[in-house]
């Protein structure tokens, strides 16, 4: 997505006899606020919560299970993207139903069968297996010891009862460090999915591999991406048992730096479907992203670092664009990054029953409509649900 000086925000394409119908829902990193969108890009909706919703998955019951914004200490790892606080459970008014604070928890989440939620966090990798670490480089800011991911599953209730740990299953041969990176951490592990049979799909970003891990033993039964992926995010099962990811492409050894979606056969390891832009260059996100198969086939794309929002046909063709018009300070400068969207049915449990009036946010929409930047709410309870300022 080209930075113009005059970039447009807001709904910017639609094909509507090609867009699979629905509403779309995401949030900024690092914002205060979700929205859904309908397909004509007009705000229909927004949650908002004070300790921020930088990444949100929809339950079964409808709810939205968010995460916040990093807490204010946690050893430095609060200075690593993907850092949160809190996991709270909201309502449609907002209410918060539900809550979890772990200040090492990061990235992604899923809410279990029987209620449990697990979760990544990180903690320090043991000083005697700095040694095995392969690939990266030394930096100043690196801590005594690196962090390293787990994956914590508590109960209903905020009790821990139970604790992956990277370092007893992964083999370090297998996971080495870009060598454009330092030594912070070891994996950064940044999505983490229930395949069919409720083992986990993780996604770990700083080693380029995606793995399935056994739920009950913890070791890991399926592994790809080395020499074909690079830094790649929101690794997923499909209904057809295939593994959609986004493919963020930020340190690719060879040709051009480009951003791809790869559709692979975990039974055959073969990318039997994939898409990226022409030229390759012209769709590209260094951090965050994802992308989501829609019921019609066709795959909605978040471009994360700029806010991109986009549709495509299994084919290739565009048939639906918006660009996010919030934007929230960052070291990079006040960027409209979104970390994931979604796409769902009118007919879906978090619709069920609603109001979804793009008028009761006219001001909102007609800001939008008019081009106008807009900076992440400050968030006042009394006016919760009033269109962001």
């Amino acid at each position: 997505m080209a930075w113009t000086r005059n970039r447009p925000i807001g709904l910017t394409y639609l094909d509507a006899s090609q867009a699979a119908p629905g509403y779309t829902l995401f949030s900024s990193v690092r914002g205060h606020h979700a929205t859904l969108l309908d397909l004509d890009g007009q705000v229909v909706h927004q949650w908002h919560h004070p300790e921020g919703i930088q990444h949100l998955h929809v339950l079964e019951s409808g709810r939205l299970l968010i995460q916040g914004l990093p807490p204010e200490d946690a050893g430095g790892a609060e200075k690593i993207g993907g850092s949160a606080g809190v996991l709270a459970e909201l309502d449609w008014e907002s209410n918060v139903l539900w809550e979890h604070r772990d200040v090492m928890m990061h990235h992604d989440y899923v809410r279990l069968a029987n209620g449990n939620t697990l979760y990544l966090a990180w903690d320090k990798l043991p000083q005697e297996l700095h040694g095995r670490v392969r690939g990266g480089h030394s930096h100043d800011d690196d801590p005594e010891q690196m962090w390293a991911d787990i994956v914590r599953e508590v109960s209903v209730d905020g009790e821990i009862v139970s604790e992956w740990r990277s370092w007893e299953h992964l083999d370090f041969a297998d996971h080495v460090i870009c060598p454009l990176e330092s030594h912070k951490e070891w994996t950064h592990a940044n999505s983490l999915a229930l395949m069919p049979n409720d083992d986990w799909l993780i996604s770990f970003r700083l080693t380029s591999v995606v793995g399935i891990i056994d739920a009950h033993t913890g070791e890991v039964t399926w592994q790809w991406g080395r020499g074909e992926l690079s830094h790649q995010h929101n690794a997923q099962v499909l209904a057809n048992g295939n593994i959609l990811i986004f493919d963020n492409g930020c340190h690719r050894p060879r040709g051009p730096t480009y951003s791809r979606i790869v559709e692979i056969n975990p039974e055959s390891n073969e990318i039997v479907w994939s898409y990226h832009a022409e030229p390759l260059v012209a769709f590209y996100s260094f951090m965050v992203s994802g992308a989501q198969r829609l019921g019609n086939g066709n795959t909605l794309i978040t471009e994360g670092a700029t806010g991109r929002l986009f549709e495509v046909s299994p084919d290739h063709e565009i048939v639906w664009e918006y660009i996010s018009p919030w934007t929230v300070p960052s070291t990079f400068g006040p960027t409209p990054a979104v970390f994931r969207c979604y796409r769902y049915p009118a007919d879906h449990a978090l619709l069920a029953g609603r109001v979804l009036d793009p008028g009761r946010h006219g001001e909102l929409n007609g800001r939008i409509a008019n081009g106008e930047i807009l900076r992440e709410p400050e968030y006042h309870p009394e006016t919760q649900n009033a269109p962001a300022a």
